[in-house]
């Protein structure tokens, strides 16, 4: 697999709400692969204390940016995604990683699994993206 972590941190630094608001790192990036991070603060936990489903959900999509988008080419952009919470995150430390079901011409099936750093499947999300343009 090529290793195109560079390319894809230097392309997607402009997604200013992932990077910057919720603070995601993008960890390693290859063809139709990725594995992102976010350390959690209480900017990303919801009144009852728990992170809030909008944050793994917004790891997850940004992963499948970083496994499919590096700037050359037509963008990937999401038809559809489902998300399940599996439970709770306990840790301080989010790591998503993403790999692609079935990649098509112009459509690829991901799926993504969500853990935090005490070994807790937190959330999967599964989904369909498709090459604009």
């Amino acid at each position: 697999m090529e290793d195109r972590t560079e390319k894809v941190r230097e392309f997607l630094k402009n997604d200013i709400y992932a990077t910057e608001v919720t603070g995601i790192v993008i960890e390693e990036a290859g063809e139709r692969y990725a594995r992102c991070s976010l350390a959690l603060d209480t900017r990303h936990r919801n009144a009852n204390g728990q992170v809030m489903g909008g944050v793994l959900f917004t790891l997850a999509d940004f992963t499948v940016a970083a496994a499919l988008n590096d700037g050359e080419g037509a963008p990937f952009v999401s038809l559809s995604a489902d998300i399940q919470f599996l439970k709770p995150a306990k840790g301080s430390l989010l790591t998503a990683e993403t790999t692609c079901i079935k990649a098509g011409r112009t459509v690829c099936f991901m799926e993504v699994l969500v853990t935090d750093d005490l070994g807790n499947k937190t959330a999967k999300l599964t989904g369909t993206w498709m090459k604009a343009g």
